[in-house]
């Protein structure tokens, strides 16, 4: 199934999104124009000056409240029948009911989702910077290399938002284990093949800035013919014309964009090996990704061994030599690490030193 094919056939939520967006623009207009009847009975520019910076703060409680809130379980839902749909190989009818009814049975709370949602953004956001400073080495000897490196890194900045929206997937695409140690296994899958993700996510954020770029100017069109018909504040016109494409982007561009972004993660995730070692590095190199690890409470009956799946030889790894480094082929049929507490293991031993579990 394409990615179009998938984005047409889970439009229900970009409606919803949509829905809450306009919900929130509402809300602020009637707030403004309270606020502003208010400044009118005191017949005092000072007094309107007032009002708008009140306004300004109470429509950004707003914004939080029904977007990072609602619409944060919104997307949610999305990324779950998302992942359903590659699981499954079709979408799922009254798919707006399954993402909530999926969401609430994956994590049982908002709060569940919020907290691994943040240390799996916080994993990504630092191995991101990691794979920046590789770019920056890379670029370094190229002339006007401080603008290409700059302009890089912003690119890999918008595209974050998706990848760890692909990372939260897989939490739903392999719910047959415990949900950290799923959403850590989507952020080692990440970072075996990041090369072909951040393909598709620099192109995602070229899309997503002219995108916004053109909604916004309509937008502002718009607003700023009415608001100068009547005589009104073109700041505030501005202002609310920013809301209404950040909006738009949020219920149609982003949701296009992490489509886009998911079926590229979700071609390669089930193809992708594992490798305890690469869970050991990438440990050192994020604390979030460390405290997530940690939380997945691994056993040795949850965790993938060697007997169980071969390990990434170099040339089958896409991670950057020096930095998360290559993986060691074996042949022994033992793991390099103990499965319970991850103590790196010498030939020959039958227990592991420092939790006494049995080596395989």
């Amino acid at each position: 199934m394409t990615a179009k094919d998938i984005f047409i056939k889970t439009l229900p939520f970009c409606w919803v999104k949509l829905g809450l967006g306009v919900l929130n623009i509402v809300i602020d207009v009637l707030l403004f124009a309270i606020l502003m009847g208010i400044s009118l009975l005191f017949a005092s520019e000072g007094v309107a000056g007032i009002m708008l910076f009140v306004w300004l703060g109470v429509i950004g409680i707003v914004n939080f409240v029904i977007n990072h809130y609602f619409g944060y379980l919104v997307k949610a839902g999305h990324v779950a029948v998302i992942a359903r749909t590659f699981k499954d190989g079709q979408v799922p009818g009254s798919c707006v009911s399954v993402g909530k009814a999926m969401v609430k049975e994956r994590f049982g709370t908002a709060n569940a989702y919020f907290a691994i949602d943040k240390l799996v953004t916080g994993a990504v956001k630092q191995l991101q910077r990691t794979l920046g400073r590789i770019t920056d080495s890379l670029l370094g000897a190229l002339p006007g290399a401080d603008t290409l490196k700059s302009a890089t890194n912003f690119f890999l900045n918008i595209s974050l938002g998706y990848i760890d929206e692909c990372c939260l997937g897989y939490t739903f695409y392999k719910n047959d284990q415990n949900a950290y140690k799923s959403a850590c296994d989507g952020v080692v899958i990440y970072a075996q093949n990041w090369k072909a993700l951040l393909k598709h996510a620099a192109m995602t954020a070229l899309t997503v800035i002219v995108s916004l770029l053109v909604v916004t100017l309509v937008a502002f069109l718009l607003f700023g013919g009415v608001f100068r018909l009547l005589g009104w504040s073109g700041f505030v016109a501005f202002v609310l014309a920013l809301m209404l494409a950040w909006t738009v982007k949020y219920a149609f561009i982003d949701s296009w964009m992490m489509v886009k972004m998911m079926h590229g993660y979700m071609e390669v995730a089930p193809r992708t090996v594992i490798t305890f070692d690469l869970y050991t590095k990438l440990s050192g190199l994020s604390g979030k990704f460390r405290d997530m690890f940690r939380q997945s409470g691994v056993t040795s009956g949850t965790m993938a061994t060697t007997s169980q799946q071969p390990v990434v030889t170099p040339q089958q790894s896409d991670m950057p030599t020096g930095t998360i480094g290559m993986m060691e082929d074996r042949t022994d049929n033992k793991p390099r690490f103990c499965l319970k507490c991850g103590t790196p293991l010498k030939a020959g031993m039958v227990f592991c030193r420092n939790c006494g579990t049995k080596i395989r």
